[in-house]
């Protein structure tokens, strides 16, 4: 698929691969959102990176699936592009200026452990010419550029995503379902676990994007079945 860049973080594996489950304490994970059972708001992978180290792709992998609960929702953020756009061209503007959106320095008790990023919300990725978005709904730590087109859209943004009426694809990973995707936005439901057979996830973060988005270029043998929606690729092997 062309993802070979591999972006392995703090949290992840000695190969760079992220088990998604919920954290045993003592440890450091259940500080992060993720590693616990509640719900995710929406937001693209790497919100908090550098321009020089943006989120392009990536990949989630069902072990075993949450007792309850635990449904994904995904949606093209060319599609969130697009309805900015067309509602006030302003918003778009506001959103790709290099000072819209601030994630404040992560510190521990070591000092900083993340600097402070400031950056767009829309930009072009130079490589391929492709629309990137980092975006995240939470609202702590993060400060917006206050001027009024940019909270103007931001609270556009808010109203769509929870709008029933969105193009959001919504489904729930079985073990052996994966998802693959030009890093869109995506959220999670809150869960509930089988204490038996904890859910358990596997994500792989790139710095590339995929080679391709059809079904003939990504399904190479009979034993996959691919479901496009959008640009979002749902994948069970």
């Amino acid at each position: 698929m062309g993802l070979h860049r591999l972006d392995g973080n703090w949290l992840a594996d000695d190969d760079g691969i992220s088990p998604i489950a919920v954290a045993a304490q003592p440890s450091e994970r259940p500080a992060f959102i993720p590693y616990t059972n509640r719900p995710i708001k929406w937001h693209t992978d790497g919100y908090y990176h550098p321009q020089t180290r943006q989120i392009l792709a990536m990949v989630l992998h069902c072990v075993r699936r949450a007792q309850t609960g635990g449904e994904s929702a995904v949606m093209d953020h060319e599609m969130a592009y697009i309805a900015l756009r067309e509602a006030n061209p302003d918003w778009v503007r506001a959103l790709m200026q290099p000072d819209a959106m601030t994630i404040p320095e992560r510190t521990d008790e070591d000092g900083v452990a993340r600097a402070e990023q400031t950056g767009p919300v829309f930009s072009v990725d130079a490589a391929s010419g492709a629309l990137h978005m980092r975006y995240t709904a939470r609202t702590r730590s993060i400060v917006w550029k206050d001027d009024a087109p940019t909270r103007a859209a931001v609270a556009f943004l808010e109203q769509m995503l929870a709008s029933d009426d969105s193009p959001v694809f919504r489904l729930t990973l079985q073990p052996g379902m994966g998802l693959v995707c030009n890093n869109v936005l995506h959220d999670r439901a809150g869960f509930v676990d089988d204490p038996l057979q904890p859910r358990l996830l596997y994500r792989a973060r790139y710095l590339d994007r995929i080679a391709g988005n059809s079904y003939k270029e990504l399904a190479s043998s009979p034993r996959e079945i691919c479901v496009e929606a959008i640009k979002t690729i749902a994948i069970a092997l």
